[in-house]
């Protein structure tokens, strides 16, 4: 979000270079478990072994190299966190490693030399990405290290005070590598400003914003509020280009629903609609029930010696069941019967009907405190998983008395019940979950239906591990 300067280019640069020391060490540590360790039986050692396979690491970590950048891992400044570059950064190693593999048995050495060792070029993939993913891990904390104690660089105006611009400065001052402060907020005059707005102040409105832009001293314009009109918002464009401004904008709702679009004739009318979404096609609903399945199956055992655990200090804590069943809303709006370890006494909606939970709720139980901070309630959702109720990942699934709260309320709402609802979501790791916007949710829930893939699921379920704001 600021222009690149010597120091982001020197840090890919410096990126580059762990990346490839690690590739090659990770290759050089291969031949030595394979043949000098001991650990694995070795019935001839080749003649100048480390020789043959440094060559062959070096260019192994070229490939990668190239991949990586291609795939964007050299981009910085890095503005997100390392779980969610875990993904990416296998997938790059496991292409560099096919490709390695197919010119190492495509290449004839001449004698002395014997052909590569399969078990060695399994090994050294192995290793390469574990000292790649160790390596980027430090690389990553040296680089937050380094950001919080650099200077600011970069100043923005956020033209809005709706809960979008208020997310956004959130996460502005939240993150040191960004190196920008925010100057201001420019009311809009729709909605009222956010509670969340900030210590920032709300400089003037809309009409006075090329007023307002030199006397801030900013040099990024960011346009949250998107209901501004076409000609004003070009207007913004061309002031920022002949200031030397630098112009963002939060693409609104609209913009993310509509990003894939169908074309149909019908007779000689041409008629353009919504585009389907990824899960909308057969192979990759059954792929995603495959792996809801299989991680069903693993997490139910894995999760078994836990919810013995929890069911003691639930029965301890509090009388009741151990399990507290609820009505909630799926796929197409079909009801269901949702799982969970008790966090409650059963009573505890008798007098308030249902609630949003909130921060230091007082209906929670000792144990219920400690099991919703640690997302460990939700364990039995496995169960509906494999029963076919859920996914494990996908939009959360609410209850019917605030489905048709907010089916009236919300134009959008019920969109994300077009696939099955998730035990996590894109919208749960990024912290809204409880009494939290409402209208943020929906936006990624259907940023997350709109781009599904399978590496997007393991991102939320990696991401899921460390995710607990607003966990109450």
């Amino acid at each position: 979000m600021k222009r690149r300067d010597a120091s982001d280019g020197w840090a890919a640069v410096r990126a580059a270079a762990a990346d490839a020391v690690a590739i090659v060490g990770g290759w050089l540590f291969a031949v030595w478990l394979r043949f000098d360790s001991g650990w694995i039986g070795v019935e001839s050692r080749p003649p100048n072994l480390y020789w043959m396979y440094g060559w062959a690491a070096a260019f192994s970590a070229l490939i990668h190299l190239f991949i990586f950048q291609n795939l964007e891992l050299y981009r910085r400044p890095q503005t997100d966190r390392f779980e969610n570059k875990i993904p990416r950064l296998i997938r790059a190693m496991a292409i560099g490693l096919l490709l390695s593999s197919a010119f190492a048995f495509a290449i004839r050495l001449p004698q002395p030399y014997p052909p590569f060792s399969r078990l060695t070029l399994v090994l050294a993939g192995v290793s390469a990405t574990l000292m790649v993913l160790l390596e980027r891990y430090l690389l990553f904390r040296l680089e937050l290290h380094e950001a919080r104690h650099s200077p600011i660089r970069s100043t923005a105006l956020v033209v809005g005070t709706d809960a979008v611009a208020s997310n956004l400065a959130r996460t502005i001052r939240r993150d040191p590598r960004l190196r920008m402060r925010i100057a201001g907020f420019v009311a809009t005059g729709g909605e009222p400003p956010a509670a969340e707005l900030g210590s920032e102040p709300i400089l003037g409105g809309v009409d006075a914003l090329e007023k307002l832009l030199p006397e801030s001293g900013a040099d990024h314009l960011i346009l949250c509020d998107t209901r501004l009109s076409r000609k004003r918002i070009m207007e913004l464009i061309v002031f920022c280009e002949r200031h030397l401004i630098e112009f963002f904008m939060v693409p609104d709702l609209f913009r993310i629903m509509t990003g894939r679009v169908d074309l149909v004739t019908v007779g000689t009318i041409p008629l353009l609609g919504m585009g389907r979404w990824p899960l909308d096609y057969l192979g990759n609903r059954l792929i995603k029930r495959w792996v809801d399945i299989v991680g069903a199956v693993i997490g139910l055992i894995v999760s078994a010696p836990i919810m013995a655990w929890a069911a003691v200090a639930i029965k301890r804590s509090s009388p009741g069941p151990v399990f507290y069943r609820q009505i909630r809303c799926g796929e197409g709006g079909r009801r269901f019967t949702l799982y969970k370890l008790r966090t409650m006494p059963v009573d505890a909606e008798t007098e308030t009907g249902p609630v949003w939970t909130r921060a230091d709720d007082p209906r929670r139980t000792p144990i219920g405190r400690f099991l919703r901070e640690h997302n460990l309630d939700e364990l039995p959702q496995f169960w509906n998983v494999l029963k076919g109720e859920m996914s494990l990942v996908g939009p959360r699934p609410e209850r019917p008395f605030f489905v048709e709260q907010f089916r009236e309320d919300i134009r959008t709402y019920m969109l994300r019940h077009m696939s099955k609802p998730g035990m996590t979501g894109w919208a749960q790791v990024n912290g809204l979950r409880g009494d939290t916007s409402i209208e943020e949710r929906i936006r990624y829930d259907l940023y997350y239906l709109e781009n599904w893939s399978l590496a997007f699921d393991f991102k939320i379920l990696l991401k899921t591990l460390f995710a607990r704001e607003n966990a109450y």
